[in-house]
């Protein structure tokens, strides 16, 4: 058959009948309308590149003819549906059309033959592929299966042996001159011998032709068994080809003359819907989130209302932080002095390694991921513990809240820093280490940030850690983090399940929230991207105010700026006090509401309520990141301080984590293996509870009590004003240290 478009026929004799090649037309999209394509018909398969010359490294699109369906439109036109896609296709003339209907006739009555011989009874399968146990699991079957045979074969040739000698000694038997009464037993027993002679044939009978249906079977299930191992490995490098082609367009673009200022906010012309039904996925490579239906369920109108502005300066107490147009502009840049312990202000570059991400994350759809061990390539050299402790970045904020009489505007600087807290992991898409148990992390800062901070891991499965900071500017902090990760295929899914308590000695206000939902992007394909979703609620406990942030997802869509979120102060009668606003990368600003009022109805029936707002005042500003941030995984400042050796601190302390140094020192490889030494060792302490647990109760209940890990600078409390149970410090960190008296720590590393 010849091929179409442009292409010279091809001889009839090089192609099996069901086979086919050359060019088409295919529709894309509305910018691009139909584009040239080639494509190769063959096995069942018909597969499409953008020229001859992808052909040995890139396919664009492959379609199962045994579940397809096609049809023609117009006079060149044929509409091919597979699934839920629509291929629209034309050819360059009529005849070329009927060439391509024929031959893809014949490939979908041979793939539809070949389909129903490989699988016949061979019962259902499982959607997922199989793993590399279950196909260790799948060969020790066929094998114990094969040796059942041979065992059902060698019984089949001692019972017609033995059948046979037992026939013969009762013809024997017969040809004796017996009295009259024997020979009517010997005759019963003859009978009863022919009886089971006939029933052991029948049986071997039985077995030969389960033998043969076996034998028979088994070879159809190994062919569909290779058939699929191939197609996962021929698709997991077309994956794997297209990353690595995604990267080098990158790197080409960002080093070419003239690119755009911004590219995050260009587009793929060949992600728009087609008017078809059909999506463009050769010329994709920008994913899309709808746009928030009710993002801001408020509008804010700015006045300058001189009254209102005396009043709302009246209203702060001894410290005036609304009452000049200046106040908290630049609020983050709060003046130090000089330190008295000089901090590190750079750490090793990062290596310039190329990693393949999809390799590891591809066994890993729907799993949690603290199960799964990773190599420290995907890490950062920072504990999940330091991680944490990162939070206080700006704990100025809530040191300028101790001083508030107003419990709202207390709210604002509160939920300032709450946000605050999102503004390092812009950048950060590298996983922290997961701490080993009993795992711990100081931060003794009382000269310079006012304030001590002591982290421990409290669980490994599912991984939590206990946090405790006191402040001496009269403020405390607790919370026990809870994560929880799963790889959901395109993109991960990160969500901190516990409560972040704050307290003030002065005015016993109580703060307590919980962490937004965060999810890294572009996991298979494409540069990792990150971002924060979710609403938080802030209650003080004591006064009823609450906050309503909202962290609203990235639409490419939206007229709104990237990473905003949104919020409103309200009093304990749901009197709305102020409006907060900004984004969770950057800054945040307040409003001090005058006036509200509800919205005339839109079109869909929904209402928005209207707040008249005085000019908005700063209240929190992200610091710029240290020169060369990009090199140093982006830490900020106060994160290259973290993993800095520090004299003094407990045998458990994050810095000493062997791993972690050797991989901030740029060592991976030496990291690799220390880090699976410390999982190991980490497995045998576990194991040696289990043992001993199980010595004096049930298996059950000995690896229950075997994961139930005693922390030894917490304790489980009950707080009596929210009521919930809360991993609280218990005491005795700082006096051990000041005695350098370690001896009831674990040696984890």
């Amino acid at each position: 058959m010849s091929g179409t478009g442009t292409t010279s026929p091809a001889p009839k004799v090089l192609l099996p009948p069901d086979s086919f090649k050359g060019w088409l037309l295919k529709w894309t999209n509305y910018l691009k309308g139909y584009q040239r394509r080639w494509f190769v018909l063959s096995n069942g398969l018909l597969s499409y590149y953008r020229n001859q010359g992808e052909m040995a490294h890139t396919c664009r699109g492959t379609i199962n003819l045994s579940t397809a369906h096609f049809d023609t439109e117009d006079s060149c036109g044929i509409v091919l549906t597979s699934g839920a896609r629509t291929y629209h296709l034309k050819a360059s003339s009529e005849v070329e059309r009927q060439q391509w209907i024929t031959a893809l006739e014949l490939a979908k009555a041979k793939a539809v033959r070949l389909m129903s011989s490989h699988s016949d009874d061979s019962g259902d399968d499982d959607d997922e592929t199989a793993s590399p146990a279950d196909k260790s699991e799948l060969h020790r079957t066929v094998k114990s299966l094969s040796l059942k045979l041979d065992d059902l074969s060698t019984c089949n040739d001692l019972i017609a042996k033995h059948g046979a000698a037992l026939q013969r000694s009762l013809s024997e038997l017969d040809g004796l001159k017996i009295p009259c009464e024997s020979s009517e037993k010997l005759k019963v027993v003859n009978e009863r011998a022919t009886l089971f002679r006939i029933t052991s044939n029948a049986m071997i009978n039985a077995c030969r032709d389960f033998l043969e249906l076996a034998e028979t079977h088994s070879r159809k299930w190994q062919r569909a068994l290779q058939y699929e191992q191939d197609q996962r490995v021929h698709l997991e490098e077309t994956i794997e080809q297209l990353a690595r082609q995604h990267n080098s367009l990158e790197r080409a673009f960002r080093s070419a003359p003239g690119r755009a200022a911004h590219p995050t906010k260009s587009f793929s012309e060949g992600s728009l819907l087609t008017p078809k039904g059909e999506d463009s996925e050769e010329d994709e490579d920008t994913e899309y989130f709808d746009a928030m239906e009710d993002s801001p369920s408020f509008i804010t109108v700015i006045t300058e209302a001189k009254e209102d502005r005396k009043a709302e300066g009246g209203t702060t107490g001894s410290v005036d932080w609304t009452s000049s147009d200046n106040v908290l502009d630049g609020a983050s840049l709060v003046p130090k002095g000089p330190p008295k312990v000089k901090r590190r202000v750079r750490i090793p570059d990062k290596p310039n390694y190329s990693l393949n991400l999809w390799s590891i994350m591809k066994n890993c759809i729907g799993r949690e991921l603290s199960k799964i061990p990773m190599p420290v390539n995907f890490n950062e050299p920072l504990s999940m513990l330091q991680r944490l402790t990162e939070d206080l970045e700006y704990h100025h904020l809530l040191d300028k809240a101790a001083h508030c009489t107003s419990s709202v505007e207390q709210m604002c600087l509160v939920a300032a820093f709450s946000v605050s807290s999102y503004s390092t992991t812009v950048h950060r898409i590298a996983k922290p280490f997961n701490p080993m148990l009993g795992e711990t992390f100081e931060l003794d800062r009382l000269d310079d940030m006012g304030l001590r901070s002591l982290c421990e891991q409290v669980s490994h499965h599912p991984p939590s850690a206990a946090h405790y900071v006191f402040s001496k500017h009269g403020w405390s902090l607790w919370q026990e983090i809870t994560i929880s990760s799963k790889f959901r295929g395109k993109y991960l899914s990160i969500m901190p399940l516990g409560a972040i308590h704050l307290e003030f000695q002065a005015s016993g206000n109580h703060y307590v929230w919980r962490k937004s939902t965060s999810t890294v992007h572009n996991i298979i394909v494409g540069k990792l991207w990150i971002d924060q979703t979710g609403d938080i609620e802030i209650v003080n406990h004591k006064t009823q105010d609450r906050c309503q942030l909202k962290f609203l997802p990235y639409s490419y869509f939206s007229k709104d700026v990237a990473r905003k979120v949104t919020g409103v102060v309200s009093d304990s009668q749901g009197k709305a006090h102020y409006v907060l606003s900004g984004s969770w990368d950057e800054q945040m600003e307040c409003a001090k509401i005058v006036q509200s009022s509800p919205s005339s109805p839109s079109s869909d029936g929904k209402q928005k309520t209207v707040y008249q707002t005085l000019p908005a005042k700063l209240l929190w500003k992200k610091y710029p990141l240290p020169e060369n941030a990009e090199n140093m995984y982006y830490f900020s400042e106060l994160a290259l301080t973290l993993n800095e050796h520090e004299e003094g601190v407990a045998p458990t302390d994050s810095r000493l984590r062997p791993d972690q140094l050797l991989m901030e020192k740029g060592h991976w490889d030496e990291a690799n293996t220390e880090k699976q030494r410390l999982e190991e060792k980490q497995r045998l302490s576990r194991r040696r509870r289990l043992e001993a647990c199980s010595r004096g109760c049930g298996t059950e209940e000995a690896e229950k009590e075997a994961d139930v890990y005693m922390p030894l600078w917490f304790e489980k409390r009950l707080d009596p004003l929210t009521g919930e149970t809360a991993c609280m410090y218990k005491g005795g960190y700082w006096e051990a240290k000041e005695r350098q008296d370690w001896h009831m720590c674990p040696n984890i590393f």
